[in-house]
């Protein structure tokens, strides 16, 4: 889409440069920046001049930075110790996208969008991301990904901040992991995602809701728990009135799919 309002594209060469003010907007993919009008956007910060590596490996963990494409992501093989890398591509999959998407999205876009369905939120919340944050002025701060999404198309950035990067730490890459995804058609929109993660003895369990919600949740067990402890720890984090309802399923169903999913991962990670 063509983008009427838009009268500068700017491609600073450092942050430093920047001079933010109303009417600016972050150009990373700009999948979504397209697709609708932006009437109160008049000048685009294209990320693309400041030459960060999509993806940095190092002994903490897999850094993904802001200009990260999907396909980048998609094409990683991290070192063998990093079991849980298989499920980027998973959740990859659980996009509803096109191949011009693929090649052009960003993960940190898809994250900063705050979609109940937002695969990479689940991905990245589920491998206990942190968000590195850039404000226009201050220090940067860290925020976990669970924490960085506040419900419907909401998070916790502040006017003209930047989400920088997400890292992924190596123990959570190091650890089991089991997926579930469910729409209501055979290429829809997920109603509901769920991952577990779990350490090779059956500690640490965390089990990450997601599309299910408006945002990410996050239950943690210091050992697999049964499937009676499982199912109370939902019901308790998660009452009726907590479950997020749109055309791609009502309430009761996405608890129930949950419920029943949440119990295939507890088993099959046993």
């Amino acid at each position: 889409m063509n983008l009427n309002t838009i009268v500068e594209v700017k491609r600073p060469r450092s942050f430093e440069e920047i001079e933010w003010r109303d009417g600016h907007a972050w150009l990373g993919g700009g999948t979504w920046l397209f697709s609708e009008p932006q009437v109160a956007t008049d000048t685009l910060v294209d990320l693309g001049k400041f030459g960060w590596p999509a993806l940095t490996a190092t002994a903490q963990g897999l850094e993904i930075a802001a200009t990260c494409k999907i396909v980048e992501l998609h094409d990683f093989k991290g070192p063998p110790e990093w079991r849980a890398v298989p499920l980027f591509d998973k959740c990859i999959d659980a996009f509803l996208m096109s191949f011009k998407i693929w090649n052009a999205a960003t993960v940190v876009g898809n994250v900063c969008m705050s979609l109940p369905a937002g695969a990479m939120i689940s991905l990245t919340a589920a491998l206990e991301g942190v968000c590195t944050l850039w404000p226009v002025d201050g220090k940067p701060r860290q925020v976990p990904v669970v924490d960085f999404v506040t419900g419907v198309h909401t998070n916790v950035l502040q006017k003209g901040e930047l989400l920088r990067s997400i890292l992924l730490p190596a123990a959570a890459l190091s650890k089991r992991y089991a997926m579930r995804q469910v729409s209501l058609t055979r290429h829809g929109r997920s109603a509901a995602l769920i991952i577990a993660t779990v350490e090779d003895g059956g500690e640490d369990f965390l089990l990450t809701i997601s599309a299910a919600t408006p945002r990410p949740v996050h239950l943690r067990f210091k050992k697999t728990p049964s499937a009676a402890e499982m199912r109370q720890a939902i019901d308790e984090r998660l009452p009726p009135d907590a479950w997020y309802q749109d055309v791609h399923g009502s309430a009761p169903y996405k608890r129930h799919v949950t419920h029943y999913l949440a119990e295939q991962i507890r088993t099959e990670l046993s």
